[in-house]
């Protein structure tokens, strides 16, 4: 079973540039039809395509998800390594909802205040009175 670049990104729901893009970054590696020069995409790409996509959707990296696929490559087993990416990310992401979610409750209590506040005509002392005159409780 052969692919062109259109089918291979049907089959994973990603889009033929995505395709493309992975192609010239050595994540997929096609074949060509000596006939027309197209690229051809077996089953063993279309699963690694699928990797990839799996991969991002956990938050790796298109630079790691290459470190994991040479891993695989030469032998070794990426499974340690991909553990310990993850370990390290996680602390980070938890700190980044963190701040997600005072943004949330900021934008809220704006928000709130808003509600109670004329809108205000530009006047050339003032942007947007909302914001400028908004209280952090």
């Amino acid at each position: 079973m052969t692919m062109t670049v259109s089918h291979l990104a049907k089959a994973s729901a990603v889009t033929a540039e995505t395709v493309r893009y992975y192609t010239r970054l050595g994540l997929l590696v096609p074949s060509r039809d000596p006939h027309n020069g197209y690229q051809l995409f077996d089953a063993k790409q279309l699963k690694r395509l699928r990797f990839i996509n799996q991969s991002r959707s956990l938050g790796f990296s298109l630079k790691e998800i290459a470190a994991i696929l040479e891993h695989e490559a030469v032998g070794d087993s990426p499974c340690p390594m991909v553990r310990d990416m993850l370990q390290q990310r996680v602390p980070a992401v938890e700190a980044k909802i963190a701040d997600l979610q005072q943004q949330l409750e900021r934008m809220q209590s704006a928000l709130a205040q808003w509600q109670k506040m004329p809108d205000g005509a530009p006047d050339g002392h003032r942007i947007c009175h909302l914001i400028e005159a908004w209280e952090q409780h």
